[in-house]
């Protein structure tokens, strides 16, 4: 595992709402990291439907989106209107619509617009058609929505989640020495959010990414890890797999990433069982995203050596 994978763009680009909860994580990450489980997703899309009198997902969309770019002030919607509108428009990726209809809620001081706008600007950076230096531009801006976030409430476990997401993916604008220095700070945050909401199953699986990418970091990156540090990060396959069992635990099948991960963990620990039965989950989770087809290739490749 390459420094790279420190960073969490691709651990967690749409992870579940609790956010309803990370994400797809429709991420956080839908990992997203954080989704909204699907079965979520559903039911949200019904519940506002039946709520507005929309007749269709689209319209509903659109509507949303229409209705804030044409209003003159702010409070025309109602907070709950906007937070519902939002969740909604996250449940079914429509990322760009999102994100200018938080745009609009960027000088608040709610936590709950600021922690989703952050998702949003980090959802819109991950997209595979973001330029590159708009992605930059959108990740350093996540991460100020998510620091004015964390600044405005420390209880609120959305912030400290996505603080430590954005504060990852800034790292590979930074540096290594810069990546490796906030491990530390990640992890913390990380796992504040998980006291604050044991119940996130994203947050669970980010914790466990932290512990499968340091207790297989290579030996040379070690040797920067111990430039920078007393003692530098270490974990082990074991914590990782533990949180891994936790994450699916709270939320089955939530994610595909999570899926991959256990059966990579397994593999790790050399339990070729429990690999294979995990590996098998992850090629037979039904594609939805792009992710999850990235998931099947990985997953099918790792399956071939039990062959």
């Amino acid at each position: 595992m390459t420094m790279a994978g420190l960073i969490l763009t691709r651990s967690i680009s749409r992870v579940s709402l609790p956010f309803s909860g990370p994400v797809r994580m429709k991420g956080a990450s839908r990992c997203s990291w954080t989704t909204v489980s699907r079965s979520r997703s559903a039911q949200i899309s019904r519940r506002v439907t039946l709520l507005l009198g929309f007749p269709s997902v689209s319209c509903l969309a659109f509507g949303a989106y229409h209705q804030v770019q044409s209003s003159p002030v702010l409070h025309a919607l109602e907070k709950d209107d906007i937070l519902e509108q939002a969740d909604y428009l996250f449940s079914c990726a429509e990322t760009e619509k999102l994100y200018q209809l938080l745009l609009q809620c960027k000088n608040s001081d709610n936590v709950e617009f600021l922690w989703r706008l952050a998702r949003a600007c980090r959802d819109l950076a991950m997209l595979p058609d973001t330029e590159a230096a708009r992605k930059k531009e959108l990740v350093y801006e996540g991460f100020q929505y998510a620091k004015k976030a964390l600044e405005m409430d420390d209880k609120c476990w959305a912030a400290h989640k996505w603080y430590g997401v954005c504060l990852s993916d800034i790292g590979e604008y930074e540096g290594i020495k810069v990546k490796l220095g906030n491990a530390y700070i990640i992890k913390e945050h990380l796992e504040r959010a998980v006291e604050l909401n044991p119940k996130d199953a994203t947050s669970l699986y980010i914790l466990g990414y932290w512990c499968f990418v340091f207790a297989g970091l290579p030996w040379y990156q070690r040797k920067v890890a111990a430039v920078i540090f007393a003692s530098p990060p270490e974990s082990t396959y074991e914590e990782a797999l533990d949180f891994f069992l936790q994450a699916e635990e709270v939320d089955p099948n939530f994610y595909s990433k999570n899926l991959l991960m256990l059966g990579k963990t397994y593999l790790a620990m050399k339990d070729m069982t429990k690999a294979l039965h995990w590996l098998t989950k992850a090629r037979e989770y039904p594609a939805h995203s792009h992710e999850d087809k990235e998931v099947h290739k990985e997953a099918g490749e790792l399956l071939k050596n039990f062959k």
